[in-house]
């Protein structure tokens, strides 16, 4: 997939011009999907390249919520869609033009033969662009537009916080892939060995708690019990938010390495122990759930 970080007309490699997806594409959910989707089987159909036109946010931007995914696993999961090219501009680029001036740039610019956006799609300043109007716009220039229709399973950011809800959404696990860090080595110490991971600042979390998960260490999955929270029984600092993950069939260090953990299941939510001894039977006991869960799978 060849990406492109500015505004500039894309070098095609044949004659067919483009079937441009549009969106701002954060979790890549099952509507996201959708768009995507339709746009490379309507390339496939006419001889077009498939793209999708985007935009980058500022890391501190509040616009679109807190991120799902990495940059990188989110050029992964486009380009395993099919995806040719991959337009994807500042924001700022783009955030004065005019509904007109958008559009009129993405069909020159991507030589679009056609376009696909949701429903809700906006475009142009102060989000002045609808669906009706694109279809307006694209008419004369005889580009067709294609509105898909949103899944049942609408995007609302607060339900990224229930595992359930949001694989139904995501059409596949939540998952993490953050760098494993040096922690302070409590569970090792306590015969329950963790993996440390810290969420980068602007990324959506969970609810606090414990969860069934699963860990991908090279090509193998191991059942894996997680738990997300401020560790309120060794520490007390409420600040200080942690993802550790006990993989009770895996011995080895994985420090430096960036392990996937997919979430599955909520088991309790997180709660001061009295002794060390009850976070062990707790971490235990999760762990053997994790195992039976995976066993039926």
């Amino acid at each position: 997939m060849q990406i492109v970080s500015s505004l500039s007309p894309l070098a095609l490699e044949h004659e067919g011009g483009t079937a441009v997806a549009m969106g701002y594409f954060d979790g890549i959910h099952i509507g996201h999907r959708a768009v995507i989707e339709g746009a490379v089987e309507w390339a496939k159909a006419h001889g077009a390249a498939p793209a999708v036109f985007t935009f980058k946010l500022p890391a501190d931007s509040k616009m679109k919520g807190r991120r799902l995914l990495s940059t990188e696993d989110k050029h992964a999961l486009i380009a395993s869609l099919g995806v040719e090219y991959y337009l994807c501009p500042e924001f700022e680029e783009i955030r004065a033009m005019t509904p007109e001036q958008f559009v009129y740039g993405i069909v020159q610019d991507c030589h679009a033969k056609a376009l696909f956006c949701g429903e809700n799609f906006t475009f142009g300043a102060k989000a002045a662009g609808t669906p009706e109007l694109l279809k307006e716009l694209c008419a004369p220039l005889g580009v067709e537009v294609v509105v898909v229709p949103m899944a049942q399973l609408e995007e609302k950011p607060e339900s990224y916080g229930e595992v359930p809800a949001a694989n139904a959404m995501l059409g596949m696990p939540y998952a993490i892939r953050f760098a494993a860090q040096h922690g302070a080595g409590l569970g090792r110490t306590l015969g329950v060995p963790t993996i440390n991971q810290i969420y980068p600042a602007g990324f959506q979390m969970p609810r606090y708690g414990i969860y069934i998960t699963r860990t991908r260490i090279g090509d193998t999955w191991y059942p894996s019990a997680t738990g997300l929270g401020t560790r309120p029984t060794v520490n007390s600092d409420e600040t200080k938010v942690t993802c550790e993950t006990f993989i009770p069939d895996f011995s080895g260090d994985l420090y430096g390495t960036a392990p996937v953990v997919e979430f599955y299941a909520y088991l309790s939510p997180s709660k001061k122990f009295d002794t060390q001894d009850e976070l062990t039977a707790c971490i235990d006991h999760a762990a053997r759930r994790a195992k039976a869960y995976f066993a039926k799978a």
